[in-house]
């Protein structure tokens, strides 16, 4: 099933995506790396503030979930987004529910911060996530209610932001229904638990 949510006039493809990753030391945060044809990715989480995003990313990320996935949707001056098609622009169903909106945590949508992308439901997400490329102040949580709950942030890019910046810079085009779609696959090759 396809997810459309209009966020400031743009239409974007949404999901949800939760990352995670097992810590080796006691006080350790989970960490995931996101090995990507333009390079590599390594995202520090937070289960402390996001425990049930942490866990469901890294239920996706342990199942191999993401690996050969691609960076569907692309905006410059906004977000990268993946973790649903494929090149071939085909979905990658979720295998788990939706889960709960944790956007209330305090974090915010910040440049180089990972956040869940989802529906206009508020618990929607599932799979899907995002990296913000910006600051992004209006997803953050302003109200309990469907149009101010916001996005949940869950992690933050800690090695890697200048490959993020590579995928922001790709050429983007339409792909059939889709737009912002890079004309170029960014692929995400593989995503792999690692301890600190």
């Amino acid at each position: 099933m396809r997810k459309l949510l209009v966020v400031a006039g743009t239409l974007l493809l949404c999901g949800g995506i939760a990352f995670g990753a097992e810590t080796a030391r006691k006080g350790g945060k989970p960490m995931v790396t996101l090995e990507t044809s333009l390079g590599v990715i390594k995202v520090e989480l937070y289960p402390d503030k996001a425990p049930v995003s942490v866990k469901n990313f890294l239920a996706y990320a342990k199942e191999g979930h993401y690996d050969g996935l691609i960076f569907h949707r692309v905006i410059r001056d906004f977000m990268v987004q993946g973790g649903g098609f494929t090149k071939e622009m085909a979905e990658r169903g979720s295998k788990h529910p939706p889960i709960k909106n944790e956007a209330d945590n305090g974090l915010k949508n910040d440049r180089g911060t990972l956040a869940m992308a989802r529906t206009s439901v508020v618990d929607s997400a599932t799979a899907q996530f995002f990296i913000n490329v910006v600051n992004n102040d209006f997803l953050n949580h302003r109200a309990k209610t469907p149009q101010g709950y916001g996005y949940a942030v869950f992690g933050k890019v800690t090695e890697g932001m200048d490959v993020v910046d590579k995928i922001r810079a790709v050429p983007t085009g339409n792909s059939g229904m889709f737009q912002d779609v890079p004309l170029q696959p960014v692929t995400i090759k593989k995503a792999t638990v690692v301890q600190e």
